[in-house]
């Protein structure tokens, strides 16, 4: 009874709190009290205090990029994609692996077992979400799936259904989740180096930090650059965490293991789609270098940002479906507003 009631006491003080705006201080709060015990409202009303942090004072930061001069090379004479252990990685291999490679894979970044049960997390957002939609809506009654509640004049909005049906669930839209991965990004030391690599604190975006299962019936797949999606001049780090064995009998990523410093032209060179990169221009970007499919075991990552050519990796062999969530981050100082960051 003493920790319903003290659980109880938080909700009330969140609650008073979000009513000043004092959204800062929610997150705290509120992140405080579920890492010593799970609610759904605390889990709800901490997603939505960090999405009201963003709204009540979107940021405006004058910090510039730390790593526009000369950059140093920890991998130099390295082809393809860096690859280290998570206890290796820090600010300048992360710098090298995006500036200099094109992306940077960091082994073992949580554990099996973590993100095994993440996967089983996913599992559920994405049933709990197909079960609110043959309910016809309504008031959510799971902590895996609830929709953030986004203002009427959110554009974003409409994107979700592209999500869902693509069998995908956005971070945001699952208050448990949402909280659970911040947290082990936090414990895991991999947000403090994002932040030195902006040079100030990144948001996570609501529209592009998505749960997906891309299941093994899938055969095909474009080449893409998300810059084409969000523009050219932002800062930004996306995370793919990979939740099960991917690249061999499931889905994994077909990367070009290169740098390139612009968003390539679109819906040319035989491409599927007008947002998509064609083959003809992939193999010109590519300028003999072959594209790589690397395989990834639970808890694997791969760091890249909004220039980095790729594409959903189907394997001859695929047979199994794969669990993955991807994590972009924005530098405060250059984001792309119409993706809706939230404060960390």
């Amino acid at each position: 009874m003493a920790g319903n009631e003290a659980l109880e006491d938080v909700l009330v003080s969140a609650r008073r709190l979000m009513r000043e705006q004092r959204y800062g201080e929610v997150i705290d709060l509120l992140d405080d009290s579920l890492r010593r015990q799970r609610d759904i409202s605390a889990e709800r009303l901490l997603a939505e205090s960090r999405y009201l942090a963003y709204v009540s004072k979107p940021p405006h930061s004058q910090a510039t990029d730390p790593w526009s001069g000369a950059l140093p090379d920890p991998f130099v004479g390295m082809v393809g994609i860096p690859e280290i252990q998570a206890h290796e990685l820090d600010v300048a291999k992360l710098v090298a692996g995006i500036r200099r490679h094109g992306a940077l894979l960091v082994r073992g970044l949580l554990a099996t077992g973590v993100a095994e049960e993440l996967a089983r997390g996913i599992r559920q957002a994405i049933d709990d979400c197909m079960d609110w939609h043959r309910r016809g809506g309504g008031e959510p009654t799971s902590p895996w799936y609830a929709r953030l509640p986004l203002r009427d004049d959110c554009e974003l909005a409409e994107a979700r259904y592209w999500i869902e049906g693509a069998g995908g669930v956005w971070t945001a839209d699952s208050p448990r989740l949402l909280h659970d991965i911040i947290r082990l990004y936090k414990d895991s030391g991999v947000i403090d180096v994002i932040g030195g690599y902006f040079g100030e604190s990144p948001m996570l975006s609501v529209g592009k930090s998505t749960l997906r299962c891309v299941p093994a019936s899938q055969r095909e797949a474009d080449w893409h650059q998300d810059g084409a999606f969000m523009g050219e001049d932002i800062r930004s780090v996306n995370l793919w965490l990979s939740l099960s064995q991917c690249g061999e009998d499931a889905a994994g990523l077909e990367l070009l293991p290169r740098r390139l410093g612009h968003v390539l032209p679109t819906g040319t060179h035989g491409a599927n789609f007008g947002w998509s990169v064609g083959p003809g221009m992939v193999q010109e970007a590519a300028e003999g270098m072959p594209t790589v499919s690397p395989r990834f075991a639970p808890g694997d990552a791969l760091l890249f940002d909004h220039l980095f050519l790729h594409r959903t990796g189907v394997p001859a062999g695929i047979s199994k479906d794969r669990y993955a969530i991807e994590s972009w981050f924005f530098a405060p100082s250059a984001y792309p507003a119409q993706q809706v960051p939230l404060r960390l």
